[in-house]
């Protein structure tokens, strides 16, 4: 259980810094104007309706890879059932995302990708390596 309950934090960890770290990497390359309100849902509905697509993709890719990496690593260090791992650390990478797609206005485009998104990133590290974990044979 114990080995179970750090292998999440350690796939959360790994999740939450890949996000923020691809995230952050979108701002450099498509900065937000000076003094944007992120809070304003009123002031980012024109800023989101004028982004380029490569802008949009870089939140979606980041929530996608952040999950496929999270899940895939708690899996190689747990011992408990790979559903578990994609699940847990699944339903909060879509909880947040859920909440920021409600809190700043998006495209029902982008919204629908990134929830399906999400859900097959989490499946899909369940299945990775399933016939053999690292280190083993």
């Amino acid at each position: 259980m114990l080995r179970n309950t750090g292998a999440i934090l350690a796939g959360l960890i790994t999740t939450f810094a890949l996000i923020y770290g691809i995230e952050m990497l979108g701002h450099s390359i498509y900065p937000p104007p000076a003094g944007l309100d992120f809070s304003d849902s009123d002031a980012m509905r024109p800023y989101i309706a004028s982004l380029p697509i490569q802008a949009l993709l870089f939140p979606m890719f980041a929530w996608f890879i952040g999950t496929f990496c999270g899940v895939l690593l708690a899996r190689q260090l747990g011992t408990a059932r790979p559903i578990v791992f994609a699940t847990v650390i699944g339903m909060l990478v879509l909880a947040g995302t859920i909440a920021n797609l409600i809190m700043i206005p998006h495209p029902l485009w982008y919204a629908v990708i990134a929830v399906f998104g999400i859900i097959g990133s989490a499946w899909l590290a369940t299945g990775v390596g399933a016939a053999k974990k690292w280190g083993h044979s």
